[in-house]
């Protein structure tokens, strides 16, 4: 524990930014273990706030929010604060979301489910080559059912809107809707 205080450095302020209210408050328990001064916002429009009153040298945000995109908030604490490390989390790894988020000035890109350990990791991270592959990378099944239910969501939940979007009869999607997710 100790040693990665000092990898943290002398200001350990975190901000963690996503409209998930029980993730973001368990993200900030961990990572308040592991030595750093975490701050949790649920908007844009919060996050903002935070940052103009005290812009963090570490940050975590995810990219979709319920009143906006999270690159404003990577924009805007960028532009307070230059040296800061930023992670975009996401639910959808899409190689345009990455390459979007890395320009605006983001260090790192994690997929989710990302847990306490890889944000950690990610944040820390000073080489720049490749990552180490997770420990528990998704099953390709699961992938797909995460695609099949953003697009569901995306689609205020239309089950022939979701099987025209998809390319799908849509009672195949309605018999994988009914189904529980892979693990």
């Amino acid at each position: 524990m100790e040693n990665l205080t000092q990898q943290i450095g002398p200001d350990p302020s975190l901000l963690l930014v996503d409209d998930d209210e029980v993730f973001v408050t368990r993200l900030a328990r961990a990572m308040e273990k592991r030595g750093f001064r975490a701050e949790t916002s649920t908007s844009v429009a919060q996050a903002k706030r935070q940052i103009e009153r005290s812009a963090p040298a570490y940050a975590v945000i995810d990219l979709r929010l319920e009143d906006g995109n999270g690159l404003d908030v990577v924009e805007a604490l960028r532009e307070r604060r230059a040296d800061a490390r930023i992670i975009v989390l996401t639910g959808y790894g899409a190689i345009a979301t990455a390459v979007a988020a890395v320009k605006m000035g983001a260090t790192d890109y994690l997929a989710k489910p990302a847990d306490a350990n890889d944000v950690t990791l990610a944040l820390l991270s000073s080489s720049e080559g490749l990552p180490p592959p997770p420990e528990n990378p998704m099953s390709a099944d699961r992938v797909r059912w995460e695609h099949i239910q953003r697009v569901y969501e995306q689609c205020d939940r239309n089950v022939s809107e979701t099987a025209r979007r998809l390319h799908m009869h849509r009672r195949t999607l309605q018999r994988i809707l009914a189904k529980r997710g892979p693990r």
